[in-house]
């Protein structure tokens, strides 16, 4: 196999992606898709669901609430009728949780914020990894973490504990795993456009009192290219590191974020 040959993933993987319907996930979901994986997503949102499998012949889907134990379960129900077996995990699931100064944080909303970005991490896992052990074909288990699994983020506590978190949960599997041959990384990216940033940068606003425009500008000057990233280079990432040519790569936590500086 050239060098050129060993950046593509084997065609044929059987990929699970969760939250795969819209978003990160989707892009993520599309790019093994066109690179000839089999791909099965889960998601909350059926509306999303639909579309993707509507406009991506050949993805599955599963209504799914990543951070239910029960559901996850019939997803694994799904993923062995869909799919035969497991030889990706893209543990993607994640919500932005609240914004403001900790002692106005709601905690409904903590809990609400480590249950779907922390534990479904968990579920996911512990259901999808006796049968990455059983993968011929390099299994690997990609957790999506976040910038802010690296580096403070202020009034955003909850989402920062539950990515750094991840990194400790990725770190571990992938000491715990290695004899077995499966690799585990996280994936961090930056300040990602779209919808969700939006949403985020407005909230921010609000909670220290400036203008959206002001805090877009701020977010901007963080990062050392004056870009956000797009969902796109994140899954350029995931597909990488599930090729030849990653590996011997394990128990990274990997930035994808412009040099975002600090937050």
């Amino acid at each position: 196999m050239s060098i050129v040959d060993s950046l593509r993933p084997r065609a044929g993987l059987r990929v699970l992606v969760t939250a795969g319907a819209s978003g990160i996930g989707a892009a993520i979901a599309r790019a093994f898709h066109d690179a000839g994986s089999q791909v099965h997503v889960c998601d909350i949102d059926r509306a999303a669901l639909d579309r993707l499998v509507v406009t991506a012949p050949g993805i599955t889907g599963s209504m799914a609430d990543a951070s239910v134990a029960a559901d996850v379960d019939l997803v694994f129900d799904d993923v062995r009728g869909t799919l035969g077996g497991l030889d990706v995990l893209v543990n993607n699931a994640g919500i932005a949780g609240p914004t403001g100064p900790i002692e106005g944080i709601d905690a409904g909303e903590w809990e609400r914020t480590i249950a779907v970005n922390l534990n479904s991490q968990y579920y996911f896992a512990r259901r999808a990894v006796p049968m990455l052990k059983r993968s011929e074909v390099g299994p690997s288990l990609i957790a999506m973490g976040s910038v802010a699994g690296r580096l403070g983020y202020a009034f955003r506590t909850p989402y920062a504990s539950s990515k750094w978190a991840i990194v400790g949960m990725t770190k571990s599997l992938a000491i715990e795993l290695g004899p077995q041959g499966i690799r585990v990384n996280a994936i961090l990216p930056g300040t990602v456009e779209g919808d969700r940033m939006r949403a985020v940068i407005a909230a921010r606003a609000a909670a220290t009192g400036v203008s959206v425009d002001a805090m877009r500008e701020q977010y901007l000057n963080k990062i050392s290219l004056r870009r956000m990233v797009t969902a796109d280079d994140v899954a350029a990432l995931a597909l990488f590191l599930c090729s030849p040519a990653a590996r011997n790569l394990t128990g990274q936590a990997i930035s994808v974020d412009g040099n975002l500086e600090y937050l």
